[in-house]
């Protein structure tokens, strides 16, 4: 069974989605795992750092099935007056493999997946049925999740074990984290209890403005000891190589020039995901 981790955070620009995909290539190429990158923001940018600008027009130009089809599978409509379940094969890109086994395969998303969010009524638990039948196929699957509560956010709890929240350390890098608790402990009660467990928070894109950073620091620190959550205990530095990564369609392990010490620093933080997540 695989380990269903979704990345979360109602606040945006904290570097999720470069997080969620590098998060992604790294247990692929250095882990040897097969890994899902599931792509549930509207905005696609996890998609389309992934499989790069090109490949990934592609994609939307044939009108190969992406989460938004996963959604949408039994909306009708003139055009589809009787529905039928969706192949979720049908919807997953190849992105690489290797010999060992070891696998790196994404569930795109869609700029129209914005308006799945206009009729979200009965849907929430569409992605996790999906992912049921074929989770035996991977050893991890990463949600990248937009940065606000919809119900995109209740199917992403649907469909994980645990929850790992990227924080930037800024002004107002609290902001989001109330509304996750709540939002969760809401889900959780509809559901008798059941529902992911937060694996902790990860401050992310730091970088040396040591004042405002300790200040925010320990504004989420103490949120998270309200909540009994686990702070991680590296960090991940803002480094330049991330937007060159994205440009090259790499990740920062495989960024040309890259300093050695930010490949190294990303790799302590892989290490401490895959021990909060059981992987």
């Amino acid at each position: 069974m695989a380990k269903k981790v979704s990345l979360i955070n109602m606040k945006g620009g904290v570097g999720k989605s470069t997080l969620a995909v590098n998060l992604a290539w790294h247990f692929f190429s250095r882990g040897q795992k097969r890994v899902l990158l599931v792509d549930l923001d509207p905005q696609f940018n996890a998609s389309q750092y992934t499989l790069g600008a090109t490949e990934y027009k592609q994609i939307i130009n044939t009108q190969k099935p992406t989460v938004w089809n996963v959604f949408e599978q039994y909306s009708r409509s003139p055009s589809a007056p009787n529905p039928s379940p969706l192949n979720v094969n049908s919807v997953i890109c190849e992105v690489r493999r290797a010999h060992s086994g070891a696998r790196l395969d994404l569930l795109p998303s869609r700029l129209e997946l914005a308006h799945t969010l206009r009729s979200p009524a009965q849907k929430e638990d569409l992605l996790a049925r999906a992912i049921q039948g074929l989770e035996n196929n991977y050893d991890l699957v990463i949600y990248d999740c937009a940065p606000t509560e919809s119900f995109l956010t209740y199917a992403a709890y649907a469909a994980s074990d645990s929850i790992v929240v990227p924080v930037k350390p800024e002004f107002l890098s609290t902001i989001g984290l109330p509304l996750l608790a709540q939002s969760l402990a809401d889900f959780k009660a509809q559901r008798n209890g059941v529902g992911p467990n937060i694996a902790g928070i990860l401050f992310n894109h730091t970088q040396d403005y040591v004042p405002e950073e300790r200040k925010s620091k320990l504004e989420v620190r103490d949120v998270a000891k309200q909540n009994g959550w686990y702070v991680f205990e590296h960090e991940m530095p803002f480094s330049r190589s991330f937007p060159k990564g994205a440009r090259e369609g790499r990740p920062i392990f495989g960024t040309s020039h890259a300093r050695w010490y930010r490949k190294q620093q990303f790799s302590d933080v892989a290490g401490e995901f895959a021990r909060q997540v059981g992987l």
